[in-house]
């Protein structure tokens, strides 16, 4: 990580001029699954019309090779408005998280939904709704949960980190959801969801709307890490403004992840360990 600014962005997929993935591409993430690249990303023709696709690339490098679309990623009884899917295994199984919506709401009043996957493109459940806005944190803005993240502790428990409210405030945020020991992904009542938010604003640190994070290991698998958007000032929206950060997260002794506050914009910080 300590690398990435050196090294040269490459474009591996261009949005087509028309149909319903040609235009507002938003959150892609890579997997790998099998022995192939999978990019999942959320597009549309318009804002009402956002869904899940994912693209295919079997190339050993995800910036060689061909990319294929796979298709759009659905649970065909429920196919309704979905953007921020991410994917993880745990206990043998996989599954698929992302932000969406009941039957006759909009995009400004969003859940987190989870569903097994059968392969990296098609449920194999119908989908469950693990969380919605119901704390006043979540509902800044808009009435929102979304960008949910799978997190599998040292000794094996399943968290999901999701934002909450609006990404254009100040006080959009991150919040945890906590599976049950030896409960089921697929059950909404084995989870237990953090009344106050796991990570907020620091202006004293030029860290406002502190959301929609990923997180990764150190090389030598010793270090957990989040990378999360923020902005640098009051005010900013939700937009170019927005910058990325990264910064170690611990864990609490009842075997929590500890997310700390976010580290002052410029303040160095060691490595990830394994980088030389």
């Amino acid at each position: 990580m300590s690398e990435l600014s050196k090294v040269a962005p490459v474009t591996v997929w261009m949005a087509p001029s028309t149909g319903p993935y040609s235009k507002d591409i938003w959150a892609p993430e890579l997997h790998f699954y099998d022995g192939k690249f999978y990019l999942y990303f959320a597009g549309d023709s318009n804002n009402d019309g956002h869904r899940i696709y994912v693209l295919e690339n079997s190339s050993p490098d995800p910036t060689f090779g061909k990319w294929v679309m796979k298709g759009k990623v659905a649970d065909l009884s429920n196919d309704l408005w979905a953007i921020d899917a991410s994917t993880f295994e745990y206990k043998g199984h996989r599954y698929i998280v992302w932000s969406g919506i009941e039957p006759g709401t909009k995009s400004c009043n969003t859940n987190i939904y989870i569903a097994e996957l059968s392969n990296p493109w098609t449920l194999n459940t119908t989908r469950v709704k693990l969380s919605s806005p119901t704390y006043d944190w979540e509902m800044v803005g808009c009435p929102i949960n979304e960008g949910p993240e799978a997190l599998i502790s040292p000794t094996g428990n399943l968290f999901l980190s999701y934002s909450g409210g609006g990404c254009g405030t100040d006080n959009y945020a991150l919040g945890l959801l906590s599976l049950a020991e030896n409960g089921s992904p697929l059950n909404a009542t084995h989870w237990t969801k953090s009344p106050t938010p796991v990570f907020v604003k620091d202006p004293a640190n030029g860290a406002y709307g502190p959301g929609h994070n990923g997180f990764f290991k150190s090389l030598d698998e010793t270090q957990y890490w989040i990378i999360y958007h923020a902005k640098n000032q009051t005010n900013q929206g939700c937009g170019a403004l927005r910058n990325p950060r990264i910064q170690q997260l611990t864990w609490n002794s009842n075997g929590t992840p500890n997310f700390g506050v976010p580290v002052k914009i410029g303040s160095p910080i060691p490595k990830p360990s394994g980088e030389t």
